[in-house]
């Protein structure tokens, strides 16, 4: 069997005027493009993986997301450095007035010794991180 890789993951949201600008913004700092867009979604691709934020359809809109549910507990985006994790909490995070979850951005050595994130919500309160880890298992 091939080898595999996450080639895009889609994210339907409660209200695309509120949250996709918190999106677009999120990707562009984190060095996604836009690959496609209209007012009800955005397509961003970093050339590996492909998101998309896509506004939820009328007859689905009661049923709120909560991640300790079945189905997606978060999101986590890889960076390179702790320094990169806090730029993007200074530059991103504070900027736009969004706690951040747990105390961080810290270390979190219950998930490997030099694991170090910050966790924060989108507008739906879907759980994102940014994370650095040294060193990547091999799949």
């Amino acid at each position: 069997m091939p080898k595999a890789s996450v080639y895009h993951i889609q994210i339907n949201v409660s209200d695309a005027r509120r949250s996709l600008p918190f999106y677009k913004s999120l990707f562009s700092h984190l060095g996604y493009r836009i690959v496609d867009e209209s007012p009800g979604h955005i397509g961003v691709s970093n050339g590996t993986t492909d998101l998309w934020i896509i506004q939820s359809g009328k007859g689905h809109l009661k049923r709120k997301f909560h991640r300790k549910g079945p189905g997606l507990n978060h999101i986590s985006f890889g960076v390179d450095s702790p320094e990169s994790v806090k730029k993007f909490t200074r530059d991103f995070l504070r900027k736009k007035k969004i706690k951040p979850l747990y105390r961080s951005p810290r270390l979190f050595p219950e998930y490997h010794k030099d694991y170090f994130a910050v966790y924060f919500e989108d507008p739906d309160r879907i759980k994102l991180e940014v994370t650095y880890v040294p060193r990547r298992r091999k799949p």
